[in-house]
């Protein structure tokens, strides 16, 4: 049996019943116990909101006409805790009146008492059913959302929501104080790996890189594919010092890496370039992107293979050498 069959077993169903008659509450759990239900019975409306609140019921029955409940007011808390679950009124009050303001308050049932007991638990099997279905189609929609957010070719962010996404990260730190870093990456003559190679390993490529990305960011960070062989990442609470050891990590990650797939293989290179928010500053994603695109610009005109960053306060560019090129250039001297 799959765990999503056993899930809606009756045993993993949870049901509320709320009623202040410990009689009336009786009669309302007897046929649920048939029919093995998870089901709870509360006469207080204190109880009732604790379980509400730790226990999280899927379908909730009380009653509308109990005087020292208020059943719409449990409606309501209900409704702003819980959105999507059912809630049954059965009630003595047969009125047209009270079924349609029941209804229009957020009760997905009514049923009037006294109730056929295999009609009610035929009447919560259908709520649950529904229950079901929004299930499936909140899940098919993050899955869709997935599909559309993501490069299925890499398994990073698309740009689809991209600036979305770094406009939110801009404002909270705006509103917390924190620094949102962009860094832009760019393969180094990635040219050479479709024209050496063929298509295929040119993607296979990517896919790793797309990898090596995703293994150097953390949770809280945005990593994306900004289009063909380049990379954006969008750094969050992370200060000059962290952006620059991130750069240099991931360029050292990849120039270590030696892209292999059948009888072909390569090594390659990257040029990285980042910009930081400034304290104070009214700045949007699209000109934060700017500014690490033409800091990814200097690092590629300077010799590729390195980082550079930008000082936003001078508009000025500055390139940080490799490592191994700084020795190199030490030994030349």
């Amino acid at each position: 049996m799959s765990f999503e069959s056993s899930s809606k077993q009756p045993i993993n169903r949870r049901i509320l019943v709320i009623d202040d008659d410990k009689d009336s509450l009786e009669i309302l759990m007897e046929p649920l116990r048939w029919e093995g239900y998870d089901a709870r019975g509360v006469t207080t409306d204190t109880e009732a909101h604790r379980l509400i609140e730790t226990w999280i019921p899927h379908v909730v029955i009380l009653d509308w006409m109990a005087p020292s409940m208020a059943g719409l007011r449990v409606l309501k808390a209900i409704r702003e805790r819980l959105s999507h679950v059912s809630c049954v009124f059965v009630s003595e009050n047969s009125s047209t009146e009270a079924i349609i303001e029941a209804l229009d308050s957020g009760a997905d049932d009514y049923i009037v008492k006294p109730f056929v007991p295999l009609e009610l638990l035929a009447r919560i099997r259908s709520q649950l059913r529904i229950r079901d279905l929004h299930e499936q189609l909140v899940f098919a929609n993050a899955k869709l959302k997935e599909l559309v957010d993501i490069d299925d070719l890499t398994g990073l962010f698309n740009m689809r929501s991209l600036y979305q996404k770094l406009e939110f990260e801009i404002e909270r730190g705006r509103r917390f104080g924190r620094d949102v870093c962009v860094v832009m990456m760019d393969m180094d003559y990635f040219k050479t790996v479709n024209d050496g190679h063929d298509h295929l390993f040119g993607s296979y490529v990517l896919s790793e890189i797309g990898k090596i990305v995703k293994a150097n960011t953390r949770n809280i960070d945005i990593p994306a594919r900004y289009g063909g062989d380049e990379f954006l990442v969008v750094l969050t609470e992370t200060n000059h010092a962290g952006a620059m050891h991130f750069c240099e990590r991931l360029r050292e990650s990849i120039a270590k890496t030696t892209f292999r797939s059948g009888e072909d293989s390569i090594q390659l290179t990257a040029s990285l370039g980042f910009a930081i928010t400034v304290p104070g500053e009214n700045i949007t994603a699209r000109e934060l992107v700017r500014r690490a695109d033409h800091a990814l610009y200097d690092a590629k005109r300077g010799g590729r293979n390195s980082v550079a960053f930008a000082r936003p306060e001078t508009n000025k560019v500055v390139e940080l050498q490799p490592a191994a090129r700084q020795r190199k250039k030490v030994a030349g001297e």
